[in-house]
């Protein structure tokens, strides 16, 4: 097994870290999920723990763990968050902190440790958001934490980038919302997202085939963010997106 290449994603029990094992997976890699809720491993997954990764010691022990099951690391990838719906004024303290915690130190504890273990070519992809810079009323303390997590992912790209490890980030869109009326008003492809599709960009920034590229926060958005929302609010301007 030590020749095969070992992941480890933190937030492996979401749609999206599910999605992301299930791709790493089915091209040959090993994953490691860790999420804070117990689980059990899945066929997608060689271990799936249950730990706190808010507590750097648990981060810590988890990471040796993980080394020890699959041989090696190349790719971590940190997917875990919370997103406690309230506006500003009316957004608790134990929001905030959850929020900011369970996304952000999270994802600062996991790419720490991280740095111990990935050699050259090795990779951090963080599952970030675009209310990290497109403002959701509603999502105060969740849009803060993401908007940190991008910060942080420039930040770590910048200093071990001389080591060849390379730290990005995937922005998605609304992934699912079906069943909200007007969901897909204001992604150009016409609808919202999967986690699949979140799952193939963590995949391609993780790979060799992105060798060249750190430092990224790589829109995974159906277009959202191409465009002022100006464009799906006039009705002039909307007749010509169709």
């Amino acid at each position: 097994m030590q020749g095969e290449n070992g992941a480890l994603i933190v937030g492996a029990s979401s749609e999206i870290g599910r999605a992301i094992a299930r791709r790493l997976t089915v091209n040959g890699t090993r994953v490691f999920g860790v999420s804070h809720e117990a689980a059990s491993a899945g066929t997608d997954m060689v271990v799936h723990e249950s730990v706190d990764c808010t507590v750097s010691d648990e981060v810590a022990a988890v990471f040796r763990r993980a080394k020890a099951e699959l041989g090696r690391l190349d790719t971590v990838v940190t997917a875990a968050a919370v997103s406690p719906r309230a506006r500003a004024a009316e957004t608790t303290d134990e929001q905030w902190n959850a929020a900011l915690s369970s996304t952000l130190t999270t994802a600062f504890l996991a790419g720490r440790e991280a740095l111990r273990y990935l050699e050259r070519g090795g990779s951090i992809t963080a599952v970030s958001s675009v209310v990290a810079d497109r403002g959701s009323p509603g999502y105060a303390a969740y849009s803060a934490a993401k908007g940190g997590l991008n910060s942080l992912v420039r930040v770590l790209a910048l200093e071990c980038g001389a080591r060849g490890i390379r730290v990005n980030a995937v922005a998605p869109g609304l992934i699912g919302g079906a069943e909200l009326p007007d969901a897909a008003r204001g992604y150009a492809l016409g609808h919202t997202g999967e986690p699949d599709d979140v799952a193939a960009a963590v995949e391609f920034l993780s790979s060799p085939a992105a060798g060249f590229i750190t430092g990224v926060v790589l829109p995974v958005d159906g277009g959202l963010s191409a465009a002022s929302p100006v464009a799906f609010l006039r009705p002039d301007l909307v007749d010509l997106l169709r």
